[in-house]
């Protein structure tokens, strides 16, 4: 039984590795030229503007805004868009006659989305070196928030596609929802810098937690507590997971 999970987890996961990299140019390279773009304008041309941002150029305080920013809607978009394919293609009829339990199904749609997004972060920080100086990194603490930010926002996009009834209903939560909560979440600005009515409401955004954790770790500075915005993003990555799998089970949006 443990040696049959595995290889449908497997096989689920590579076929998510070989999707997004069988397009890379579709997948992979936007993305770089979107980021490239982002550094020049903002960091460059309007960075000199504006001065230093709590002791850091403007150009490397917006840097890893920009790349959890990347992270968040790559490993979305990932899940999303393959799992309403496979309903939409049918295939999901393949898993769930499959003695494959829904864990496993969940898990290898999920890690494909995660290995997704913390490649395009890779990306983004690769560009990020040509235009920012070095970071005071803390690894761990970057790797930690990439992690669990991807996890969430994959299994986000996972259950966007179990809802989905048309490829249009897959774009509505990104549009509508979660770019605007990506741009208003502090990648470019320090909430300090707002009025105190709309910093509170800039606080009760979830992704502001997310981005100035990853920026603490990355170049030492945060708005907000470290310890909290784990907190939040890793409770609601459970609430999530939980919601999936209940999902699955009751076989919503599939099996009708």
């Amino acid at each position: 039984m443990i040696a049959g999970n595995l290889i449908a987890l497997l096989t689920i996961f590579f076929k998510e590795i070989h999707r997004f990299m069988r397009i890379w140019p579709q997948t992979l390279l936007p993305p770089a030229i979107t980021t490239a773009l982002y550094f020049l304008i903002f960091g460059k041309l309007i960075g000199g503007r504006v001065g230093e941002v709590q002791g850091h150029t403007y150009m490397d305080y917006i840097v890893p805004g920009v790349i959890l920013m990347s992270v968040i809607s790559h490993s979305y978009s990932n899940v999303v868009a393959s799992f309403y394919s496979t309903k939409f293609q049918r295939h999901i009829e393949e898993l769930l006659v499959s003695p494959a339990p829904n864990w496993v199904i969940l898990l290898g749609f999920v890690a494909g989305g995660v290995v997704r997004g913390l490649l395009v972060g890779c990306v983004v920080a690769g560009i990020a070196s040509g235009f920012a100086g070095p970071p005071a990194l803390n690894l761990g603490l970057c790797l930690g928030v990439a992690l669990l930010t991807s996890v969430l926002f994959s299994l986000a996009g996972f259950i966007n596609a179990v809802f989905a009834e048309s490829f249009d209903d897959i774009s509505l939560i990104p549009n509508f929802i979660l770019t605007p909560l990506s741009y208003l979440g502090g990648v470019f600005y320090s909430v300090d810098m707002l009025p105190e009515f709309w910093r509170k409401v800039a606080l009760g955004n979830p992704i502001l937690y997310m981005i100035n954790a990853f920026r603490f770790g990355w170049i030492g500075v945060s708005d907000v507590d470290i310890g909290m915005a784990f907190a939040m993003t890793g409770g609601a990555a459970t609430l999530l997971a939980c919601l999936s799998l209940w999902l699955l089970h009751k076989g919503v949006g599939i099996k009708n």
